[in-house]
């Protein structure tokens, strides 16, 4: 029953994320009257995935268990940071763009390096 339930909202939610990562405009020209809702699940969105990392915190990322956590954030940063440069590089963008471009640009090439690299456990000092 877990696996039909986490292949279910796999299916969910990689259809929004398709959706609404290549055909945005699309998206925003239906939605004027009922925006606040998907705002709304935006903003549910990126509580799940913080509460996600949060509990993760003191696991090992990457290597074989971290390996799915690693690779959800880096599609994240790493789209959004994407979509953020491109555009902040349009001329019309100001500053807290480029600011939040500059944070997604940062936190995809540090899950990058821990999906890509041996991960180290921690140690207490």
């Amino acid at each position: 029953m877990s696996k039909l339930l986490m292949i279910a909202s796999a299916a969910v939610m990689a259809g929004a994320g398709l959706v609404l990562t290549f055909a945005p405009l699309e998206v925003l020209g239906v939605l004027p009257t009922v925006l606040l809702p998907f705002v709304q699940l935006l903003g549910a969105l990126y509580l799940g995935g913080a509460i996600t990392n949060w509990m993760s915190k003191s696991n090992l990322v990457g290597g074989v268990f971290g390996r799915p956590l690693a690779m959800g954030n880096l599609a994240h940063f790493g789209i959004g940071a994407m979509a953020l440069v491109r555009s902040a590089a349009s001329g019309q963008a100001d500053l807290r763009l480029f600011v939040v471009a500059a944070v997604y640009v940062a936190l995809a090439a540090a899950f990058g390096a821990i999906l890509f690299t041996q991960p180290q456990a921690a140690t207490c000092n």
